[in-house]
């Protein structure tokens, strides 16, 4: 019998996630129907929503399944397939979940090229992050040349690209991290404007200091005391894309000192799924992989080795340990 590895939600976690509430699984791998394939994933892509999916609450989307696979993005190559549209040895991007192998019908598969991008972007730059950069910038934020965006989360996966695209775009840009190490490379490397090392212990009065002229668009992916000093900054009408809440995800309130302000400053606040925008995705992604391709979109990774390593990496990734996108390497 063939078999593959794969995890699952074993538990629901009452406040932080632990090895505990997964269990690593060996199963046999099914024989395929007419109409379906099989996909070796290479890699697995860690983010922040899995948290919410853990909880048995009502939400945008329905909750993790308990001893079922991980949801997942994964990107891999077709190694069987009975489906007329795809053949061995195709690339292809889908929700393949924590596990080694997939079987599909195709829905929701995307085919690949990695001539100019490599495979791994696929789940961070050119792929579910930066349609949530894209799509939040372009759609919801639509900062104008000359203006300043601030971004949360700066050294992440979608914060980084937020503020290169805005960057490309004309604005100024303000990024909020978690130490001198990303707040350097913020800078440094991703070309933003200034970086507030939230850690420092002088939030408000960096985020001033970086930020003369105020705050036009604010692109959250924190929430707390991180989303309450930047409103503090905002100017009159500014705009607000609210991404994520990574403060409250293990089930804390998230207090909001500064909500006066969204009406004393006229805010428009829009929170979005990126998902529920698939039709903005083909002209997003186009224009993200020619960046990616140019080296005009830069972008960092964590990975770790191996699917018994997902769990560690996941609860790393929840308290701000990883640098970039975070994936899992699978093969």
């Amino acid at each position: 019998m063939i078999t593959y590895q794969r995890i699952v939600l074993a538990a629901r976690p009452q406040g932080e996630v632990t090895p505990e509430h997964f269990r690593l699984e060996t199963v046999p791998v099914p024989e395929l129907a007419a109409g379906q394939l099989l996909v070796r994933n290479h890699y697995l892509s860690l983010d922040p929503y899995m948290r919410g999916r853990m909880n048995d609450a009502r939400s945008y989307a329905a909750p993790q399944p308990l001893g079922e696979t991980m949801i997942g993005g994964t990107v891999g190559e077709v190694v069987a397939s009975r489906h007329p549209s795809f053949a061995e040895g195709d690339f292809v991007a889908a929700m393949g979940g924590w596990a080694e192998l997939a079987v599909s019908d195709g829905t929701g598969l995307r085919k690949l090229d990695t001539a100019a991008v490599p495979l791994s972007a696929y789940l961070g730059a050119v792929g579910m992050p930066g349609m949530t950069a894209w799509y939040g910038l372009n759609r919801i934020l639509e900062t104008a040349p000359g203006q300043t965006v601030c971004v949360s989360a700066a050294s992440g996966a979608v914060g980084s690209a937020v503020g290169q695209l805005a960057k490309l775009r004309g604005c100024r840009v303000v990024g909020i991290a978690g130490g001198p190490e990303k707040c350097g490379y913020v800078v440094d490397e991703l070309g933003f404007d200034a970086c507030v090392d939230y850690r420092a212990g002088n939030l408000r009065a960096d985020l001033k200091a970086a930020a003369p002229d105020g705050i036009d668009g604010i692109f959250e992916n924190v929430g707390g005391e991180v989303f309450d000093a930047a409103l503090a900054r905002t100017n009159p009408f500014a705009r607000v894309a609210l991404c994520g809440m990574i403060a409250g995800y293990d089930g804390a309130d998230i207090p909001m000192r500064n909500v006066r302000l969204l009406l004393a400053n006229r805010i428009t606040l829009s929170g979005f799924i990126v998902t529920e925008h698939l039709d903005c995705w083909p002209a997003g992604l186009a224009e993200l992989g020619a960046l990616v391709a140019t080296g005009q979109l830069k972008y960092r990774e964590s990975v770790a080795q191996g699917l018994a390593s997902a769990p560690q990496a996941f609860i790393g990734l929840l308290k701000g340990r990883n640098f970039g996108k975070q994936l899992v390497k699978l093969m």
